[in-house]
């Protein structure tokens, strides 16, 4: 498979934005939350275990599922998300690794939120994390997303902890100032995968 680097980083890290600087590279990118719609639009065995377990109400009047209602009880309970997770995460990895079959060298990218959570980061050659200070991250979660604090800092709660994710990180992009010039540093990175693909 296409030489893979995992893209994560915590809510308003700014992981979107870089994932689009590499993009505008030319470096092919795959948005895992974009393979986690496809799975579960109907008609899909998948929705239909997510309906199993979590009942029919956690679908729309069209048959879709509802994602705003599934994403707010995952965020309040960890059972009901590794719930959702053992249903969604095989069929998940299976397509995206049809997807890295697919792509031509050098390298690809995979952008993943929970890339260390869900266990994914086994499915790349090295993790590239995009790293901010906790505060900024909230700062950018409400200006984002027009939300109440406590909303902002349950969502913060339910990703995995800063340390955790730079512990598993290859590269790490620091994204704490607002004025990084990232498009700098995220061209030095090109660079580096384009070196770290061709040796193997």
């Amino acid at each position: 498979m296409t030489f893979t680097i995992g893209l994560t980083g915590g809510i308003a890290s700014g992981k979107s934005h870089v994932g689009r600087l590499f993009q505008k590279l030319g470096v092919p990118l795959l948005e895992a939350d974009i393979v986690a719609r496809e799975v579960v639009a109907p008609p899909s065995p998948v929705l239909d275990r997510i309906a199993e377990r979590f009942g029919r109400e956690i679908l729309l009047a069209d048959g879709t599922l509802n994602r705003p209602k599934m994403r707010e009880l995952a965020f309040a309970d960890q059972q009901v998300l590794r719930d959702l997770e053992a249903i969604t995460h095989p069929a998940i990895r299976e397509r995206i690794n049809d997807w890295r079959a697919r792509q031509p060298p050098p390298y690809c990218v995979l952008s993943n939120a929970i890339l260390i959570e869900s266990g994914m980061y086994k499915l790349v050659d090295r993790v590239l994390v995009v790293d901010a200070p906790p505060a900024t991250q909230l700062r950018r979660l409400l200006l984002r997303d027009n939300i109440d604090e406590p909303a902002a800092k349950l969502m913060l709660a339910a990703q995995t902890d800063r340390a955790t994710r730079l512990a598993h990180a290859d590269d790490v992009l620091d994204n704490s100032d607002e004025n990084r010039d990232l498009e700098t540093a995220v061209l030095r990175l090109h660079r580096l995968y384009q070196q770290l693909a061709q040796s193997g």
